[in-house]
């Protein structure tokens, strides 16, 4: 059994160790929508609503995500045929990113975690970042006794930023200064928006009675200039570290880290279908 060489054309194309197939990104869209409402909830409640009722309705909607995040991940291992290979690869990801979470353990948003995870994304696609997003943060929560009701947010929200990063443009041929350059300017922006995003699974229940606090049948622009007034209060400096950090980073040690998995990639042949051959006739003397 011997992996049969792929056509000249698909030698250049990108092995991707997680393919979207329809279910996929089914299932994705669906966490998708799913996450953008728990976030945004706020913004949405009708003005007769009380705050008292979702918090008492988190705990289901907490195993609403982890059920859908499972359900992603089932259904691109049974529709893409993920390999033994690109499992390992995986393991090997999450368990590099866990160990690195602890190292800052969140101080000044001193996180290094997240500048592998962009890399890792950038390299082995959209599908295998979302993945390897959530799965990542699933087990630094259980390494660093991070369990509790906001991990379902932060496996979601690691994964949009993993995923952004494997559908950022010309992944074939962007090469060099210009692609750190890209991952770069993405990782600092995107800092950003993984802190305001996490930011709103909190905010609703902080800061009650407070000018930047959530009010209750309040109108959207107000709720969103408190939330925003809120934000900046509470988490520019955690962000600005993190941005920093994932730039710095990325021009550091990026080149050698995305020669290393494009290389590993190449090698394991996620893509590269398997043929039988017919054992060559063994001679037998007379």
């Amino acid at each position: 059994m011997t992996p049969a060489s792929p056509p000249a054309p698909a030698r250049r194309r990108r092995a991707r160790a997680v393919r979207l197939g329809p279910r996929s990104v089914a299932a994705l869209v669906l966490a998708g929508a799913v996450g953008v409402a728990a976030f945004g909830w706020p913004f949405l409640a009708p003005p007769d609503s009380g705050i008292g009722a979702h918090a008492r309705d988190a705990p289901w909607l907490f195993a609403g995500l982890l059920v859908l995040l499972v359900a992603v991940v089932a259904a691109t291992i049974a529709e893409s045929g993920l390999g033994p290979k690109a499992v390992a690869m995986l393991g090997v990801l999450a368990a590099a990113g866990a160990a690195l979470r602890p190292l800052g353990a969140g101080t000044a948003g001193l996180e290094p975690m997240f500048f592998l995870m962009l890399l890792s994304g950038r390299v082995l696609g959209p599908g295998f970042g979302f993945v390897l997003g959530s799965v990542t943060m699933f087990a630094s929560a259980l390494l660093t006794g991070g369990v509790g009701p906001w991990m379902p947010f932060q496996m979601l929200t690691l994964g949009w930023f993993t995923m952004g990063a494997g559908l950022l443009p010309f992944p074939d041929r962007l090469r060099g200064r210009a692609e750190l350059w890209l991952l770069a300017g993405y990782g600092f922006l995107a800092a950003f928006a993984y802190g305001a995003v996490m930011n709103l699974a909190g905010w609703p229940f902080m800061g009650l009675g407070s000018d930047i606090g959530f009010r209750a049948g309040a109108s959207v622009p107000a709720n969103l200039a408190r939330f925003v007034a809120y934000h900046l209060a509470t988490s520019l400096g955690w962000d600005l570290g993190r941005a920093l950090v994932t730039a710095v980073l990325t021009f550091a040690l990026g080149p050698a880290l995305l020669k290393a998995l494009r290389r590993a990639t190449r090698r394991a042949a996620f893509e590269a279908p398997v043929a039988f051959e017919d054992p060559a006739p063994v001679e037998r003397p007379a």
